[in-house]
């Protein structure tokens, strides 16, 4: 919890934080939100990890979080944007049980969130202004996410692991976009990849 300590949050909603991170505690041997070994490491793996994708959004508008599993980064950015009130926030995941954690998680947080049932590829066009995915899919299918949830000049942020660059190349063989790879706090080898224009080769 120490490395948060410098992340300057208001004692609110660093309180908030720490609800959310009892609440995955809670629910996890049930629904498995994260990995058990990454449990007791929630603040360095999991909430740091999505605090720096929210200090990399810029600008207003809808922000759409996509596969939002156990609620990171899209509860995370909820839960500060409660603080900034600069975005409206969905999530959109199509497990219903993680669902029924995410809703209880706002729910109880009180968060201006929406939560969206939905599989990414039958929904209606979110038309986001950011657009954000975490452990999800490789950098190509994320791509193909975005090409049809994000306005044309939205902002994609997308955690990657280590294997990053590797996505990229594969990706640029089939999309065109630039890409500002902003390297991880939490993890030198993982960087966050900051994506706008994306067109289809």
């Amino acid at each position: 919890m120490n490395s948060f300590d410098a992340e300057n949050v208001s004692r609110e909603t660093f309180e908030k934080l720490k609800c959310f991170a009892e609440l995955v505690g809670k629910w996890n041997p049930k629904i498995n939100l994260v990995s058990k070994a990454s449990v007791d490491q929630i603040w360095e793996r999991h909430i740091l990890d999505s605090v720096q994708v929210f200090q990399l959004a810029t600008g207003g508008g809808h922000w759409v979080d996509l596969g939002s599993g156990g609620g990171f980064p899209g509860i995370v950015i909820g839960i500060l944007n409660q603080e900034k009130q600069k975005f409206r926030v969905t999530l959109v995941e199509s497990d219903q049980r993680k669902c029924a954690f995410l809703r209880t998680a706002v729910r109880e947080l009180a968060l201006s969130t929406d939560v969206l049932n939905e599989r990414i590829e039958k929904l209606d066009s979110q038309q986001a202004d950011v657009l954000s995915a975490r452990a999800l899919s490789d950098l190509n299918q994320l791509l193909d996410f975005s090409s049809m949830h994000l306005k044309p000049y939205g902002t994609a942020l997308f955690p990657k692991g280590q294997n990053w660059r590797q996505e990229d190349q594969a990706a640029r063989e089939q999309w065109s976009y630039q890409c500002e790879a902003v390297i991880s706090k939490t993890n030198p080898a993982a960087a966050i990849l900051k994506i706008k224009d994306i067109t289809r080769v």
